[in-house]
């Protein structure tokens, strides 16, 4: 593995414009809306959720398996998603996958009851757990390690948050007709984009390399994480010490050490636990899980704060919420340009301590809260860091890895994404059930009450995450090593 070292270039070399084919700018704009429309999704469901419960009859603990079953159908299955693109062929598992995510999402907007919802939610995850990776690897495969790649991977990661933080706004349009609409407007953007990948993504062979797809890895890890996701969301309910609670920590943890024997014995494993060595990659990962696992519990909790505590409609806490959206999405044609003049470690440091800084200062709110003093600090700071700190993550967790594991490290730092996701809002809804049910026979204060230890623990990932990116092992290994990345 090349260190992150060898992608420092001269001062000419960084200042010199990054000129792309038409094709390059054709294919680049393919992947980056699908995974938009990943990021849209996962935010656009959140907004409905409230509207969900209330026709399905769901309480905080069912609406949280909306959520979950995504985010833990995309992390289980994202290694071996990026294992098959690098040995089936890119294009193929691409248009493919990106088919199966269409017919789900028809499916999941015209069901009524809630297990058939969670379970196309489910599909839709496994679905995306081939496309994300998948366009991760077409990019990094067809744009030269360096500035044009850190420019495309830019532009690609700064398209999956701001299609996260724009489908609140979406979100909220959608459920002000319908909640079902939340599903049903991905289905048409999903067919055109299978058709223009068609047109422009190019063939490409499948590895020669000896096959080998590690299949009882992906089903002990896809086991193993929902198991105990499971086991945190009804320890509440059924008592962190009762038999059932501690036997389902003990039979996830057995799958979960199952998973790794299985990985460090086969001859193609979905995870190289080799590659988690270099400091740099490590430390990424786990920014990754602290960035995402903190935002998607603060917007779960934020989501049921301001429509349930506050009465907001839909629209009105999308447009409420729309500043932290524009940030993100503006922030796009700068990125690489950020990331070159300081250098990724620095920008995830700058990142965290934003979003720390405004999960801790929404801990004011009250029932009564001034939106321009309470809420619109918080909003702005949530968007500078996820800005900032998202393409940086994911351009440090590539960073000299050979082209051949390019669809494991993408594979793996989305993996970290998402898992991490599902385990914190797992954890976020266990502390909310576990001072009861916030629904409608609660007063305001009583249900913020509830929800504000999911806030403290959205701050707490934050720091613990922004404390391991400021550790000193990273900043003599990557910082040293990487002054631009």
């Amino acid at each position: 593995m090349t260190s992150p070292s060898t992608l420092t270039r001269s001062a000419e070399q960084l200042h010199t414009a990054v000129r792309w084919t038409r094709a390059q700018w054709l294919l680049l704009m393919v992947v980056c809306t699908v995974l938009a429309l990943d990021g849209l999704d996962v935010s656009m469901v959140g907004v409905a959720l409230p509207s969900i419960g209330h026709e399905l009859h769901l309480g905080t603990d069912s609406l949280q398996w909306i959520v979950s079953a995504y985010v833990l159908g995309y992390g289980s299955l994202l290694l071996l998603g990026g294992r098959l693109a690098d040995l089936l062929g890119r294009r193929r598992i691409f248009l493919i996958a990106l088919t199966v995510f269409a017919a789900a999402s028809l499916l999941g907007g015209l069901v009524n009851d809630p297990t058939l919802l969670i379970a196309t939610r489910f599909v839709k995850g496994l679905a995306a757990a081939f496309t994300a990776p998948t366009g991760f690897s077409i990019i990094t495969t067809n744009f030269a390690e360096g500035r044009e790649r850190n420019k495309a991977l830019s532009i690609f990661t700064t398209f999956g948050a701001s299609g996260f933080s724009l489908g609140l706004v979406v979100g909220g349009l959608m459920t002000s007709l319908s909640w079902r609409w939340t599903f049903l407007v991905s289905v048409p953007i999903a067919v055109t984009v299978v058709l223009l990948g068609m047109l422009f993504i190019p063939r490409d062979k499948p590895s020669t390399e000896e096959s080998g797809h590690d299949v009882w890895g992906a089903v002990t890890l896809a086991l193993g994480m929902l198991g105990l996701v499971y086991t945190l969301v009804s320890a509440p309910e059924k008592g962190w010490g009762s038999v059932a609670t501690i036997a389902g920590f003990a039979i996830s943890a057995a799958v979960l050490a199952t998973f790794a024997v299985i990985e460090n014995r086969v001859k193609h494993p979905l995870i190289r636990f080799g590659i988690l060595r270099e400091g740099w990659v490590a430390r990424a990962n786990l920014s990754a899980v602290g960035l995402f696992g903190s935002y998607l519990s603060f917007q779960f909790i934020l989501t049921m704060y301001l429509q349930s505590v506050l009465g907001w409609s839909p629209l009105g806490m999308a447009f409420a919420l729309l500043p932290t959206g524009l940030l993100v999405a503006t922030s796009a044609p700068f990125a690489d340009r950020f990331i070159e003049k300081f250098g990724a470690p620095k920008l995830i440091l700058t990142g965290l301590t934003a979003m720390g800084l405004g999960y801790v200062l929404f801990l004011r709110v009250g029932t009564s809260p001034n939106y321009v003093l309470d809420i619109l600090p918080s909003v702005i700071l949530l968007g500078i860091g996820f800005a900032l700190a998202f393409p940086s993550i994911n351009v440090q967790a590539t960073a000299g890895i050979r082209d051949s594991e390019q669809g494991l490290a993408a594979g793996l730092i989305q993996t970290s994404t998402q898992v991490g996701a599902a385990l914190v809002l797992a954890v976020t809804t266990a502390l909310v059930s576990g001072h009861g049910q916030a629904d409608g026979t609660l007063s305001a204060a009583a249900m913020l009450d509830q929800y504000r230890p999911g806030l403290v623990l959205s701050a707490a990932v934050a720091i613990a995450a922004l404390l391991v990116a400021a550790s000193p092992a990273r900043r003599r290994r990557a910082l040293a090593r990487q002054p631009a990345v």
